[in-house]
Parts: structure tokens; C-alpha cells; sequence
């Protein structure tokens, strides 16, 4: 991060299965309430994991202006939406109200797959006596499909939608790079304030791995089968880990110069003093020397001792494998530094993963408390790190370590301060 303006977060929304807007998902942490359910779509499908976690009575018609656009917004590009304007409000800023060329918007987004039932009567109408004719497939799609149908399913909808409702005329990007591509959209919009190219920028991220469609793609080998109670499926760093479940979700963050937001008389939720980001070619549960580096560049960009960080809020996918690396490597860089991971609560939302982990220790610092990791009941020896559990811990320090990393190696580390 360049030496420059200092970045403060003044608004953030979250859109998630342990709730809408961030009381109510504070509260849910506070609670240790689960979004983990049994979902019907997987039963129907006959697939042989059946948890998930849904977004629960979301209605994008509260949040998403004008109404219209919603015909050409999936469901990811909804959530994302919703997610901003919640933070633009919350940070007190309307339409209108910043330098249209000093407001920017940076998102994480997955690559977004169409619902199958949106072309099964596409596939239908191009079976001839049983078999499937892939000679009809161009005319049928032609005809049969929306016109607009592509504009709902662009990953760099969701970051367009947001910079037209807001009339955001500074930088305007989108990074597709798995579950680290919230916390990588963060800093780069961290980047573009303390460079002084934008006074504002909405960050976050939105995702999904509800879809069948790439569910085909990354497989189950990292699912938990747990067929109890769907509440306790979720297991980061516990020795009885089998892996994570699948969910859907957003959040979306107002950074602003400390300049700025002091000249319009708003409050800062937290400070972004640092980041790091790192690459590991062997990808997968190999990625130890990403995650370490990533949060030496974060630490070192801050300024900060290791000792001097309150929590780390883990990435923490509860795969047998995956847990025992980061926790390594957590353990190697930062010590005996209490650890969160409230992925427990919800499991992977995709590229949605990170913004909605890092609301949490947004809230975190300006409440006091760390949130607990659900289901942290049997300590693994090979996860030799402190992780949170039972009740919420008195943060320690008014800094927090915020990691995420994909699957194809990118490692994403954010150090946040109090304001």
C-alpha cells in the first residue's frame, strides 16, 4: 500500500445465512446461531451431501434501484448489490452525495452459472425421439432463451450495476479468482484511496456454490457428509473435521480517506493499515509458504509485531487437510494469537467468502469481543493454534488479521485496526 492517505471503512452490508444487514448478523455470532439447514435442492438432486446454506427471506427489491434492473441481476449479482447499498447507507451516503469521479467500486465475484432450470427447455426442445440433437442447440437457444439472458450471468455485472446506481465514475474492476477475490478486491480498493486516485470505493465481494452447475465442476471431495444435526457439520480445526458445506452470501464495504470522511463528519468503524498477497503454485492443502508471506507483507505494511494482533480471523475451510496448513502457518507467523473462524457458521460462500468473514471482524473491533468458532470441541495436535470457542473473547488488541485463500493458491491476508 503506498504511503498516502489513510483508509477508514465508514459503512459495511452484509447479505448472509446467519442474516441481512449487520445487526442481525452480529447478533447471530453473538448468539452462535448456524445458517448450516438440510436443503431440498441437494436431496432432490440425490446428492450424497444434503447441508447447505441458504440466504433466508432475502428480497433484493428493498436495496436494488431502479427495479427494473433486477430482470437482468441472478441471484449473486442481487445479493452483491444489496450488499453495497446497505453499506452506503450505513456509512450515510446517498446517490449523488461524492464527487462522482472520486467513487469507485471493486468486487469479488465467481463466474456466475445460470440456474438449470432456466434452460431446461432449451435442452428439452432439442431432443428428437430420445436422443439429444446438437445440431438444434444454436436455433433453439436462439429462440428459445431471453435476449438479455447473458447480462444476468457476467461477473462484472455486479460491479457495473453498483457503479451505475451510485454514478461511480472512478475505478471500476472485478477479480474472479475463488475465495480469495473479496479480500484481493479490498486491497486493491484500499490501494486506489491511499494513491489517491478515488476519495470513495465500495469494495466486497458476493458468491455462490448452491448451483448444481459447478457443483459438477469442483467436485465434493472437500464437503462434510455429517448427517446429524446440520448445526454441527461445520468443524475448522477440530480433530473430527470432514469439511465444509456450501452456502450463498455478500458484504460490501464504504472505505474512505480519513480525510474525507472527517470533512463530511462521519464516523470510522475501522482502520485497513496493511495487506499482503501471495501465490503458492502448488495450490491446495500445499500452500503454507503463500499464507505465510501474505501476512508478513500485511504486517510489515502496517507496521505491527506479531504480539500486537488482537485476532486472526481464519480461512478456516474445516477440510482435514487445508486446517492443518493454515493453522501452521498462522501458528509460525503470528504465535499464539487468538484465532476465529467463522466459516463454521456458514461454510464456503464462494468468492462471497471473504467480505462476509472480514464484516465479522469489523464488528468485532468496534464491539470488543471475538467471535466464537462453532463445533471447536476435540483440539487437533496438528492445528496447534488458539482458536476461540465456548464464549467470545475480550479482544486482546484493536487489530485483527483477516485471511483468505482459493483453491488454484492465491493467498489474501488484511491487517484491520480500530478506528
Amino acid at each position: 500500500m503506498a504511503r498516502g492517505a489513510e483508509v477508514v471503512i465508514t459503512g459495511v452490508g452484509v447479505v448472509s445465512p446467519i442474516g441481512i444487514g449487520k445487526e442481525a448478523f452480529w447478533q447471530s455470532l453473538a448468539q452462535q446461531h448456524s445458517g448450516v439447514r438440510r436443503m431440498e435442492l441437494f436431496e432432490r438432486a440425490r446428492l450424497p451431501f444434503v447441508l447447505g446454506a441458504e440466504v433466508q427471506a432475502f428480497d433484493a427489491k428493498q436495496y436494488v434501484t431502479p427495479r427494473k434492473a433486477l430482470k437482468v441481476m441472478c441471484r449473486e449479482i442481487q445479493t452483491g448489490y444489496s450488499a453495497a447499498a446497505m453499506a452506503m447507507r450505513d456509512a450515510g451516503l446517498e446517490p449523488g452525495s461524492v464527487d462522482p469521479d472520486r467513487l469507485g467500486v471493486v468486487l469479488g465475484n465467481d463466474m456466475l452459472y445460470c440456474d438449470v432450470a432456466e434452460l431446461v427447455d432449451v435442452y428439452r426442445n432439442c431432443i428428437v425421439e430420445g436422443q439429444f440433437r446438437h445440431d438444434s442447440w444454436g436455433v433453439r437457444a436462439m429462440s428459445d432463451v431471453n435476449p438479455l439472458w447473458m447480462l444476468k450471468h457476467l461477473p462484472n455485472m455486479a460491479a457495473c450495476h453498483i457503479g451505475i446506481g451510485y454514478d461511480a465514475r472512478g475505478p471500476n474492476n472485478t477479480i474472479t479468482l475463488g475465495e480469495a477475490s473479496s479480500l484481493l478486491a479490498v486491497i486493491e480498493g484500499s490501494d486506489v484511496i491511499a494513491r489517491g486516485w478515488a476519495d470513495v470505493m465500495i469494495v466486497g465481494g458476493t458468491g455462490s456454490r448452491l448451483n448444481v452447475t459447478p457443483l459438477v465442476y469442483h467436485g465434493d471431495f472437500y464437503l462434510s457428509h455429517h448427517n446429524g444435526d446440520p448445526a454441527r457439520a461445520v468443524r475448522p480445526f477440530d480433530a473430527r473435521r470432514d469439511g465444509t458445506v456450501l452456502g450463498e452470501g455478500a458484504a460490501a464495504f464504504v472505505l474512505e480517506s480519513r480525510a474525507h470522511a472527517a470533512a463530511r463528519g462521519a464516523s470510522a468503524l475501522a482502520r485497513v493499515l496493511g495487506f499482503g498477497r501471495a501465490f503458492d503454485t502448488r495450490a491446495g492443502g500445499s500452500m503454507g509458504g503463500a499464507i505465510r508471506n501474505s501476512i508478513a507483507a500485511a504486517l510489515a505494511i502496517a507496521e505491527l509485531k506479531p504480539e500486537k494482533i488482537g485476532h486472526v480471523n481464519a480461512h478456516g475451510l474445516a477440510t482435514p487437510e487445508h486446517d492443518r496448513v493454515e493453522a501452521q502457518a498462522i501458528r509460525a507467523a503470528l504465535g499464539d494469537v487468538p484465532v476465529t473462524a467463522p466459516k463454521s457458521y456458514f461454510g464456503n460462500l464462494g468468492s462471497g467468502s471473504g467480505a462476509v468473514e472480514m464484516a465479522a471482524s469489523v464488528l468485532a473491533l468496534v464491539g470488543g469481543k471475538v467471535p466464537v468458532t462453532l463445533n471447536y470441541e476435540s483440539p487437533d495436535p496438528e492445528c496447534s493454534v488458539n482458536v476461540v470457542h465456548g464464549e467470545p473473547l475480550a479482544a486482546r488488541h484493536a487489530t485483527a488479521v483477516v485471511l483468505s485463500q482459493s483453491g488454484t493458491g492465491q493467498s489474501a491476508a488484511v491487517v484491520l485496526g480500530g478506528a
